[in-house]
């Protein structure tokens, strides 16, 4: 089905996984777009609660974009790539009302933790390297790196990274809070899987709703209480509410229909 990308389900989590490991996973436009392609199938899956989006072998989570596929660009060219890159991919991903976890297995660098910064949040092996180095190419960030990465670790760490092209390690990332754990390699997915788990007990649709409210803090021209007024009230029309509170106040373990 699917050229560049791996993709399985199996206990309510889908797991994507970047497979052009000659390549050190490198996102050109047909990696793109079968992402694109598979993330909304995913998120269209009433089986999938939790996506994992990884990696293949043990070097690289995406070493950045195919950088041959751009070199020639034009001025309108290269703004067209990346406003088509965040649309189909970037901010499709943030924006997802299924939970998406970046298990982030080697070199992140460039449009590569531009996509691991999209997920929801980011777990990483202790082999990890992150980086934004597009300075050096005498480029930016084109896939919302110059956005989300001062919203995660702020202004001025995200503009000493972008501005040294440099990379940090697993460690130093956790320390900055742009991934919230780091394990071994072989633990790496296990550990994925088991926060997918934790959050699959929950209400699929209010976590979509928080995703939701979560994401309106970071928009322009948008009051984030107020969408989390309209979120935390639609809730109220949801049969996922009617089974959380009845099974609280019986006592009991709430199976959620989500719905």
């Amino acid at each position: 089905m699917y050229t560049n990308i791996l993709t399985s389900q199996r206990n309510g989590v889908t797991t994507i996984t970047i497979n052009r490991p000659s390549k050190l996973n490198a996102l050109n436009k047909e990696t793109i777009q079968e992402l694109h392609a598979a993330f909304r199938v995913a998120d269209l899956d009433a089986d999938t609660k939790v996506i994992i989006i990884t990696g293949s072998g043990e070097k690289a989570f995406v070493a950045g974009a195919d950088i041959s596929e751009f070199a020639n660009f034009s001025i309108a060219e290269g703004g067209k790539l990346a406003a088509k890159g965040q649309e189909l991919l970037f901010d499709f991903v943030a924006n997802l009302s299924t939970p998406v976890i970046a298990a982030v297995n080697g070199f992140a660098l460039g449009g590569g933790l531009e996509l691991a910064m999209a997920a929801h949040f980011r777990v990483a092996s202790d082999t990890a390297k992150m980086g934004l180095p597009e300075v050096s190419l005498g480029v930016i960030p084109g896939y919302g790196g110059t956005q989300r990465l001062p919203q995660l670790v702020g202004k001025g760490r995200a503009m000493e990274m972008i501005m040294t092209a440099g990379m940090i390690d697993a460690n130093q990332a956790m320390q900055y809070g742009l991934v919230n754990h780091v394990t071994t390699l072989e633990e790496l997915i296990p550990l994925a899987e088991k926060i997918a788990s934790r959050i699959m007990r929950n209400s699929s649709v209010a976590i979509g709703a928080a995703i939701a409210a979560v994401n309106a803090s970071y928009e322009d021209g948008v009051n984030g209480f107020d969408v989390e007024i309209e979120q935390f009230g639609n809730c109220f029309g949801t049969e996922d509410f009617k089974e959380g509170t009845t099974a609280f106040l019986e006592k009991r373990k709430a199976d959620f229909p989500g719905k």
